[in-house]
């Protein structure tokens, strides 16, 4: 069963019951859950299921020659000897006919193998499905590949999509679907060791606890968790060591592009460029100080994904000493770091449900900007940050957070931080304090809840 991902069924399903041609671009980084997203639509609807895989181009052709005959329950049907014979077959066959849905999987597959199939689609669509009660979905991992090479300007296809989709990671509420009966304590470390991704919350058993499935699901050599972001990188990416590299300088808060380049021993334009191709493929994030421009010099990177941010943290430096562990006692080992490490994802899942609250209505604004903030406070003249901080479109308001995942409860002293964080911003004349806290709150703090102080349970999170 698919699970939390009826939005994107909803719309694609919007699309196959159009009485006109559509053209989705669908896309996402691996393991998202593009693939069952497409095989549930195939179940309802009339559709030939072409899934590319990386090998030559006539060989692919070859496969999608079948394809087209059992669908269409041609006896025989020859090879064609190119891709312009096969869409022209399937083009005369859709004719007037009922609703036919044509998905190609893994497109960049095909595309890097065959540099005119792009071209090739295009004249079809132009000449002959168009106007045709036809759908057609590209769909593949390379993000680059789709957006570029598809939806952009200087593809063939340029235009000619009716509708794109990018597939993300789920978030945090939706993601507590996958773990069955586990505390609400235990979902939000679990989110934070394996993010959004449904492939690797599924890789979990949920009737066992956190250190047992640290050890069976991660650290034991057979796991399919084990060694998943170089299975990754190796998917994706040439010459991995470098890549690796950053990785492990970033997971290390090695955040800046000159720390990442002194880090690593590679001159910083050389980091830069890699460090896009790592952006490009959803795994890094390039954050500026909310509220300030993109191209600011204090940018920092992130790793976006919460497994990949896990497994560089916890295993990647420490694989050989993990192996000369029993695996439950090495998932001890980690389990026992896991409130230092869940500081930062616990800012980003907060993050989550501040949006969440403001697409709802139910901040005192709508921001225009929002993120993590740091940089100088000129108040207490020293180098200061704020966890979330929110500002709206008139750049009057503005929304200061704080985010604590620890076993203390949040001080009167930690309050005062924040005001006095807030009071950096003179230009914003109204302001609002959240703070979200994983074991609540000091009596002294708790006394102070108003309109402008909102204290945010862990409980709350999932209302």
């Amino acid at each position: 069963m698919l699970i939390a991902r009826e939005r994107e069924l909803k719309e694609i399903k919007e699309l196959c019951n159009s009485k006109k041609f559509e053209f989705l671009v669908m896309y996402g980084r691996r393991r998202v859950g593009k693939t069952e997203i497409l095989k549930e639509i195939s179940k309802e609807f009339n559709t030939i299921f072409f899934s590319a895989q990386e090998k030559n181009d006539l060989l692919n052709l070859s496969d999608f020659s079948e394809i087209l005959r059992k669908h269409f329950k041609e006896n025989y049907l020859p090879t064609f000897n190119n891709w312009e014979n096969a869409f022209r077959y399937f083009a005369e066959k859709v004719k007037k006919g009922k609703r036919e849905i044509l998905i190609i999987d893994e497109f960049p597959y095909i595309a890097n193998e065959n540099a005119t199939i792009k071209s090739v689609i295009q004249h079809i669509i132009d000449h002959d499905l168009k106007n045709e009660n036809v759908m057609l979905v590209l769909c593949g991992s390379s993000v680059s590949s789709m957006e570029e090479g598809v939806l952009g300007s200087k593809s063939p296809l340029y235009g000619r999509a009716t509708s794109k989709m990018e597939i993300k990671p789920l978030d945090y509420l939706d993601a507590f679907k996958f773990m069955g009966q586990y505390s609400l304590v235990d979902k939000f470390l679990t989110y934070g060791i394996l993010g959004g991704i449904p492939h690797y919350l599924l890789q979990f058993d949920y009737k066992k606890d956190i250190i047992k499935n640290i050890g069976n699901s991660i650290l034991k050599n057979n796991s399919i968790l084990r060694d998943e972001p170089q299975t990754l990188l190796r998917m994706e990416l040439r010459e991995p060591a470098t890549y690796n590299s950053i990785l492990e300088a970033i997971s290390s808060s090695r955040n800046r592009l000159n720390e990442i380049s002194n880090c690593i021993h590679e001159e910083s334009n050389k980091c830069l460029k890699y460090i896009n191709t790592l952006k490009n493929i959803r795994i890094v994030e390039k954050q500026s100080p909310a509220g300030e421009k993109n191209d600011t010099k204090k940018s920092l990177y992130e790793i976006s994904d919460n497994f990949i941010y896990f497994w560089y943290k916890f295993i990647f430096k420490n694989k050989s000493y993990y192996e000369l562990l029993p695996p439950e006692k090495a998932a001890k080992e980690i389990y026992d770091e896991l409130s230092n490490y869940m500081g930062k994802v616990f800012e980003k899942i907060s993050l989550q449900y501040m949006l969440r609250l403001a697409k709802n209505g139910k901040l005192p604004f709508v921001p225009q900007s929002f993120g993590k903030w740091w940089g100088n406070n000129k108040k207490i003249k020293k180098q200061d940050d704020i966890d979330i901080l929110m500002i709206s479109k008139d750049k009057k308001q503005g929304i200061f957070c704080e985010c604590k995942f620890k076993n203390e409860k949040v001080s009167m002293s930690e309050y005062q931080d924040l005001i006095l964080a807030s009071e950096n911003f003179t230009n914003l004349t109204n302001k609002y304090y959240y703070i979200v806290s994983k074991s609540g709150f000091s009596k002294e703090v708790e006394k102070l809840k108003s309109k402008n102080l909102r204290l945010v349970s862990l409980e709350d999170m999932v209302k």
